[in-house]
């Protein structure tokens, strides 16, 4: 989440006269994160969350990614409900962007992540890969393994400095993804960005999964890859074991993992690392002026990148 747009009052009240949700109160930037503008809003009726579409999001694939939390709602995932006007759209338009309004959910991001907490994710994960299951929805992932150079090569034109080592850790590994990379594995409709940022919880419970808008259609267990390189990391950079292990069991009670998933973990987890290491340093390149975000440290998943080059397989991730 974060903040590129601001909204005029009168374009507010206009937004929310074709809803049967109250007159606004009071909108609140909401500044954490990097791709929407976002906002708590408050009517006469309640809670909810504006968001404004910006940047990567294709006005093509709002269609898919609102549908897919109506889905998932039906289903019982705590996720945001998005909120269909008069006129039964949940797509709108503000400040000449695309916009849509959704459910508030209770709960907090959480500041501690601990085995408890890992192990209740893994099981929601777990219940959202079940549920998409007759969803009919498709989007491609368009951050894959075949992306991932193009992406390196424009980081590598900015006119700013790459961070030192970082091509001696980049090029194999992208060399080794493309030729590694596993295909014919169960797949279906993934969250693909599940960061601690992203889960609401109260105490240990999952109360809310947010921000849906990097899903789309790939590999399951390629999303677990994603929330181990998330969730289970120390701030030191260290892989944390307990973590990964409950984790990972977590998972596995909802929806067991094939011998294959299993097996291909330890590579799915490196090409995970490698997305968000080249989308994060895109975003260190390519800051936007007046933008109310802070972009994150690329070289966080440059840490956790030579963990997963070093990983001699499925059990120094917590797997047996």
């Amino acid at each position: 989440m974060a903040v590129y747009t601001s909204v005029p009052d009168d374009a507010l009240s206009g937004l929310l006269a074709r809803y049967d949700i109250g007159r606004p109160l009071a909108l609140h930037p909401i500044a954490e994160g990097v791709e929407n503008s976002n906002f708590r809003l408050e009517t006469t009726a309640g809670r909810f969350i504006l968001t404004i579409y910006e940047k990567r999001v294709a006005l093509a694939d709002l269609p898919f990614f609102l549908a897919l939390m109506d889905h998932l709602a039906a289903k019982a995932i705590a996720c945001p409900v998005p909120i269909h006007d008069r006129g039964g759209e949940s797509l709108q338009t503000l400040c000449g962007k695309p916009a849509a309004i959704v459910s508030f959910l209770d709960g907090r991001s959480p500041r501690r992540i601990d085995p408890a907490r890992c192990a209740a994710l893994g099981a929601t994960l777990a219940e959202l890969h079940v549920a998409v299951a007759d969803f009919d929805g498709e989007r491609p992932n368009a951050l894959s393994v075949a992306d991932w150079r193009p992406l390196y090569r424009a980081c590598e034109a900015s006119p700013l400095p790459l961070p030192d080592g970082l091509e001696q850790l980049v090029a194999p590994t992208l060399d080794r993804l493309e030729t590694a990379w596993p295909e014919e594995l169960p797949a279906g409709v993934i969250h693909a960005d599940l960061f601690p940022d992203n889960v609401f919880f109260e105490g240990d419970r999952v109360t809310g999964v947010i921000d849906f808008y990097f899903a789309c259609n790939d590999l399951f267990a390629y999303d677990v890859a994603i929330c181990l390189n998330a969730w289970c990391f120390a701030l030191t950079g260290d892989y944390d074991l307990a973590r990964g292990r409950a984790f990972l069991d977590g998972y596995r009670t909802v929806r067991p993992m094939s011998s294959a998933e299993i097996e291909a973990l330890p590579i799915l987890a490196t090409g995970a690392a490698m997305r968000f290491l080249l989308t994060r340093l895109y975003d260190w390149l390519n800051q936007v002026d007046g933008a109310l975000v802070q972009p994150k440290d690329p070289m966080e998943y440059a840490k956790k990148l030579a963990f997963h080059n070093a990983a001699r397989g499925p059990a120094d991730y917590g797997l047996v």
